[in-house]
C-alpha cells in the first residue's frame, strides 16, 4: 500500500468513519459465488449474511459493500474454501435490504438468522447498525460492521466489530489537518439529523479549540435538503479559511456546486463519506482540492489492491471506493477469525477476534476488546478531477 502519511492515528485509542457504486437489485436468495440464488445451506456450507441499503437514498454505500464482499467470496471459494476442524466450508451470501431503516435491518436480521447465517456483514449504515446490534448480542453471533462509524454501534456488545474508523476520530484528525495546514478560522456545514454528520462536527469543533483555532460558523441542515444556499451565504461572510464539511458526497456534491455558484473559493474538507464524489458530481471542478479520509485508494499500485481494483471492474464496470474495499476485507476478516479459531461456533470465532491480524486492502489491521480496530488512514486529495494520495 502507498505509505499512511505520518501523523494519522491507530484506531485503536478511544475513538476508533460510516458511511455508503451502483450495483445489482436486492435479493433474498444465495450463493457460493458470492452471488445472490436460492438458499440451501447444508453442512458444507457457511452461510454469511449482510444487510446493507441496495435500495433508496444510500444504495450505493450497500452495493458496494455487498459487491466487495462477493469479489472476497468468489476467491476464497477458488482456492478451496475455508478449513475449520474436520470439515472444509464453501462460502454463500445472502445480502439482504435494509433501505438504511432500522426497522427493516431488523427483520433482515431475523430472517438470515433464519435461514442458518453463521457469521454476519454490517450493518453498512449507523442506526440501522445499532439496531441490530441488540439482536446480535442476544443471539452470540459475530457481527462485523465494515462501515458504522457511529460509537455506539458497537459499545456493549463483546461479539460486535468495526472495520471502519469512528466518527469522532475522524473529527479530531480533521482538526489537527487544518491545524498542521497552518489555517486557524474554519466554517462547518453539516446534517443535524445524521448521527455521522453531528459525531464527526462535535468532535472536530472541540478539537479546532483545542489547537488554539476558532470555528467561526456552525450551519445545520436536515436530511433531504438540496439547498445549501442559506447556509453558505452565511459562511461566505465570515473570514473562514476553510469549510469542514462532515457529510456523505450526495450532499457534498450539492455544497460545492452551490458554493461554486456563490462566488466562494474556500477548500473543502470531510470525512469517508465524501469517497466516491467524482462519479456525483457534474463538475469536478467543484471539489478540486478537497481533502478527505479513507482507509482505501483504488490508484494504489500495491499488487493487493490492483488486483481487486481489477476484477471488481471487470465484474461491475465500475471503480470500486472504499465501501467496497470494506466489504471486501470484512469477509477475510471472517475467514481469519474461523481459521483461528479452528472452529464455525460463535463463542470460538469471537474470541479469536482479538487474536488475528489481516493485511487487507484497506490496510493492515487487528481488532481490540472494545471491537475497535487498529489501523490507519490516508489524506485523500482530488487533483486534476482525480483522486490521489496526498503526498
Amino acid at each position: 500500500m502507498k505509505k499512511f502519511l505520518a501523523g494519522i492515528m491507530t484506531v485503536a485509542m478511544m475513538f476508533s468513519f460510516a458511511a455508503c457504486s451502483s450495483g445489482e437489485a436486492p435479493s433474498d436468495d444465495v450463493a457460493n459465488d458470492g452471488e445472490n440464488v436460492e438458499s440451501s445451506a447444508d453442512n458444507s456450507t457457511l452461510l454469511i449474511g449482510g444487510i446493507g441499503p441496495l435500495t433508496g437514498g444510500a444504495a450505493s454505500y450497500g452495493n458496494s459493500v455487498k459487491q466487495g464482499a462477493e469479489i472476497a467470496i468468489a476467491e476464497i471459494n477458488e482456492a478451496g474454501g475455508i478449513k475449520a476442524g474436520d470439515g472444509v466450508y464453501t462460502l454463500a451470501l445472502d445480502f439482504q435490504d435494509d433501505e438504511s431503516s432500522e426497522d427493516k435491518a431488523i427483520t433482515a436480521y431475523n430472517s438470515l438468522m433464519d435461514k442458518g447465517m453463521k457469521a454476519m456483514i454490517g450493518t453498512v449504515t449507523s442506526a440501522p447498525c445499532i439496531a441490530v446490534k441488540e439482536l446480535s448480542k442476544q443471539d452470540n453471533m459475530l457481527q462485523i460492521t465494515p462501515s458504522g462509524s457511529a460509537i455506539d454501534c458497537i459499545t456493549d456488545a463483546p461479539n460486535v466489530f468495526r472495520l471502519c474508523f469512528t466518527d469522532p476520530l475522524q473529527g479530531v484528525t480533521m482538526a489537527n489537518y487544518v491545524k498542521d495546514a497552518g489555517k486557524t478560522k474554519v466554517a462547518v456545514i453539516f446534517n443535524n439529523s445524521d448521527d455521522y454528520s453531528t459525531g464527526m462536527k462535535n468532535a472536530f469543533v472541540e478539537q479546532v479549540k483545542t489547537n488554539g483555532g476558532e470555528v467561526v460558523s456552525e450551519e445545520a441542515f436536515n436530511e433531504g435538503d438540496v439547498d445549501f444556499s442559506t447556509q453558505l451565504t452565511k459562511i461566505k461572510g465570515t473570514d473562514a479559511e476553510m469549510i469542514f464539511c462532515p457529510v456523505y458526497y450526495e450532499a457534498a456534491a450539492y455544497i460545492t456546486q452551490q458554493a461554486k455558484e456563490l462566488g466562494m473559493d474556500l477548500p473543502f474538507i470531510g470525512g469517508d463519506g465524501w469517497d466516491g464524489i467524482l462519479a456525483q458530481v457534474t463538475d469536478p471542478s467543484t471539489v478540486e482540492g478537497a481533502v478527505f479520509l479513507s482507509p482505501f485508494l483504488a490508484t494504489d499500485t500495491a499488487e493487493e489492491v490492483a488486483s481487486f481494483v481489477s476484477k471488481y471492474e471487470q465484474k461491475y464496470s465500475a471503480t470500486p471506493d472504499q465501501f467496497a474495499a470494506d466489504g471486501y476485507d470484512t469477509v477475510y476478516v471472517i475467514k481469519a477469525a474461523i481459521e483461528k479459531a479452528d472452529s464455525i461456533e460463535s463463542d470460538a470465532m469471537i474470541a479469536a477476534m482479538t487474536e488475528i491480524t489481516v493485511d487487507g486492502i484497506t490496510g493492515s489491521m487487528s481488532f481490540t476488546e472494545d471491537g475497535e480496530p487498529d489501523k490507519s488512514a490516508k489524506f485523500v486529495v482530488i487533483k486534476d478531477g482525480k483522486y490521489a494520495a496526498m503526498e
